[in-house]
């Protein structure tokens, strides 16, 4: 009986479990990843399943070939581009500055964790979290730290629900009332032709600058290149919807079944949510304050909130941007502003990767 196979490793696991479980239905934090996960967790703490068996397990075969073979990281990437709108970073490229500063979290955490024993393929793993793009923190740790992905998917997907708690005193912190209530100018218009060029050129210009970065930037930019187009609305819709469910569900369990007893109970989990979260509150705070550094050299104000969405957290972090401006001036609607360096973070955290990968892989 399985009952007498039982560790208190796994009791403890079991109320990890329970947590996010309880978290994503009673909370609502990132319902469709922290779901699966936490019952992944769960049942890859149950003795004599042998779901997570080599060659035979169940779960393991979810892992094996959506997340070693490298399917389902690029696949959820499809979704995203199938969702994504670039036209508000396309009519201010400059917000792209932003995007980018908010990946000094992902380096500088990179060499606090070298500092601290960390290997460089397991700092490179932990300081990706920073970026709290779950599908690029996951696809990374497979290829450098297989370890250490349940632990940092979990950490990522879970900055990622907290973003509304984590980014907002950062922010508030490091601006001033007068400068949370600057109204931004509205950049030019896109034509149609701008918004179906730019994914066959970004995804040139990136590929060739990193071509380790190709499995997520080439389905990131397909999926978007299917909603600019016009002429494959199946194509979108299944990307958007139902392809992108599907394969969630596989991506939470799989993640989730990782995370044994024996796996996720040690000291060094303790630091990767530490360093985690540093990494993120870095990429905040740096986002935040390039943006208060370009008003500078310019009389085009930009609101200084909207550096804080140069984190990969589409579209929370550009929600909290949102929601601060208009508690600063409840006419002040920065949401589209916002998402320019959100998208641009994305693409940051991805080309971070493939860096790493170039470098340590």
């Amino acid at each position: 009986m399985g009952v007498f196979a039982m560790t208190p490793g796994m009791g403890v696991m079991w109320l990890i479990s329970v947590t996010l479980m309880y978290l994503a239905i009673h909370k609502k934090y990132e319902p469709l990843l922290l779901l699966p996960i936490g019952f992944g967790i769960l049942i890859a703490n149950l003795p004599l399943t042998n779901l997570m068996d080599p060659g035979e397990g169940l779960i393991w075969r979810f892992y094996h070939y959506g997340i070693e073979w490298e399917i389902i990281p690029p696949v959820i990437f499809l979704g995203l581009g199938a969702l994504t709108d670039f036209g508000p970073l396309l009519s201010q490229p400059r917000l792209i500055f932003l995007g980018a500063a908010a990946q000094a979290g992902v380096y500088i955490t990179f060499f606090v964790a070298t500092s601290v024993g960390f290997t460089l393929e397991e700092a490179a793993t932990i300081g990706i979290i920073g970026g709290a793009d779950g599908p690029t923190t996951i696809f990374l740790a497979a290829k450098l730290a297989p370890h250490l992905l349940g632990a940092c998917a979990v950490a990522a997907y879970s900055y990622m629900a907290l973003v509304p708690i984590i980014q907002p005193p950062i922010m508030r912190l490091l601006t001033t009332e007068n400068e949370r209530k600057i109204k931004m100018k509205k950049g030019r218009k896109i034509s149609t032709r701008e918004k179906v060029l730019f994914p066959v050129v970004a995804t040139v210009v990136i590929i060739l600058l990193v071509p380790a970065s190709a499995p997520l930037i080439s389905m990131f930019m397909l999926g978007n290149l299917f909603r600019e187009s016009k002429v494959v609305e199946r194509l979108t819709d299944t990307a958007q919807s139902s392809l992108m469910n599907i394969v969630t569900i596989f991506l939470g369990i799989s993640i989730g079944a990782t995370m044994s007893a024996e796996n996720f109970l040690r000291q060094e989990v303790i630091f990767i949510f530490i360093l985690g979260l540093v990494a993120f509150m870095i990429g905040t705070a740096t986002g935040v304050i390039l943006a208060k550094f370009m008003n500078l050299f310019t009389s085009d104000k930009i609101n200084p909130l909207i550096g804080g969405a140069g984190v990969s957290a589409v579209p929370m972090a550009a929600r909290v941007v949102q929601k601060m401006g208009m508690e600063a001036d409840k006419k002040n609607h920065l949401l589209m502003f916002a998402m320019g360096p959100n998208i641009a973070g994305v693409i940051g955290t991805v080309i971070a990767a493939g860096i790493f990968l170039t470098l340590l892989g």
